[in-house]
């Protein structure tokens, strides 16, 4: 079959809504800096309505996979997103901002009555992004959502690991990747989170070891998922042949395995850091495009950089200025 697409991703469809915050509202509300946890749906009504205090909030069709497919279709490599909404206006309102980014969209709402799903971001002054996600409609997101002929038509798959919490999720999501494999397409995996590696480790590892072609984690993330100390050494636990390993390291920037050799990539310097939301997402953006254009994993892994410099030097997960001109501006 031939592919019409890039790039597949398959994640949580969630509408975001950030704000700029102190310190104070994270204590207030019992956060815990820089990370994401999952909250009901009163709670996250709660935060909402304390997020849009200050008049500065912003709402965008978010999700991870669905941010990295956004930056990609920036970058003008060919997107879709397969996730669940509600047949509520915030569903309508998500599946309209996929389709205004390029990205192609067409997973049928559920008739449940369950509302779609939404995540609170605070920003603190550091830039730090705090998470609590109210995952609605998108725990109703199973099998027969996953389009097989849609999986087929990309020439990879990019799997996000919150998608993974849900039982019926956590079926399709493995029903997406063996119909990818099946087709002779490739399987990224990004891990999301520590926390989501720590709850759903030995099921990772497998799909690391057994389905994967190619995989993102933040430094926090691997060491969580080898239970190991050191970064050299977690890559040693992880690489085989046909698998290739990216990952982040803040301002330090990323290690690059494919299986055989290390590329250590740089992060771009002198970045103001705004915002982290979203940057291990273009952070992803930028190195499946850079592999769909051809460059090699260390160009690729740069373009990567820049995307994520990019992102974390403003508010919000996507990409504002496009990261070619970005990049042209760096000097």
């Amino acid at each position: 079959m031939k592919t019409r697409y890039h790039v597949v991703g398959l994640g949580n469809a969630i509408m975001d809504v950030i704000a700029p915050v102190d310190d104070a509202l994270l204590d207030r509300f019992g956060m815990d800096k820089g990370t994401m946890a999952l909250i009901d749906q009163d709670r996250a009504l709660t935060l909402d309505t304390a997020l849009r205090e200050g008049g500065k909030a912003v709402r965008l069709a978010g999700g991870s996979a669905a941010n990295t497919m956004v930056g990609l279709s920036e970058l003008g490599i060919r997107a879709a997103y397969i996730g669940k909404v509600g047949r509520d206006g915030t569903g309508e309102d998500l599946a309209k901002g996929y389709a205004d980014a390029g990205v192609d969209f067409t997973t049928s709402p559920t008739d449940t009555g369950t509302a779609s799903a939404r995540s609170m971001i605070a920003v603190t002054p550091d830039g730090e992004r705090t998470m609590n996600t109210f995952l609605g409609a998108s725990v109703e997101f199973d099998r027969t959502d996953v389009d097989d002929d849609v999986v087929r038509a990309g020439e990879t798959l990019y799997l996000e690991g919150y998608l993974f919490d849900a039982e019926p999720a956590k079926r399709a999501f493995v029903h997406a990747a063996e119909v990818a494999r099946a087709a002779g397409r490739q399987v990224a995996l990004t891990l999301s989170d520590p926390f989501c590696v720590t709850r759903h480790r030995d099921s990772f590892a497998q799909l690391v070891a057994n389905q994967c072609d190619l995989v993102f984690a933040n430094e926090d993330e691997l060491l969580t998922l080898t239970g190991v100390e050191s970064l050299d050494t977690a890559l040693d636990a992880v690489e085989r042949e046909g698998l290739a390993i990216c990952v982040t390291r803040g301002s330090k920037g990323s290690v690059i395995s494919d299986g055989t050799r290390r590329y250590h990539v740089p992060a771009v310097p002198n970045v103001t850091v705004v915002d982290t939301t979203g940057a291990g997402d273009q952070y992803a953006a930028g190195v499946l495009a850079g592999r769909a254009m051809g460059l090699g994993w260390e160009d690729a892994g740069y373009l990567g950089s820049v995307a994520a410099a990019e992102v974390i030097s403003h508010y919000g997960p996507r990409p504002e200025t496009p990261v070619h001109d970005y990049a042209l501006s760096l000097g």
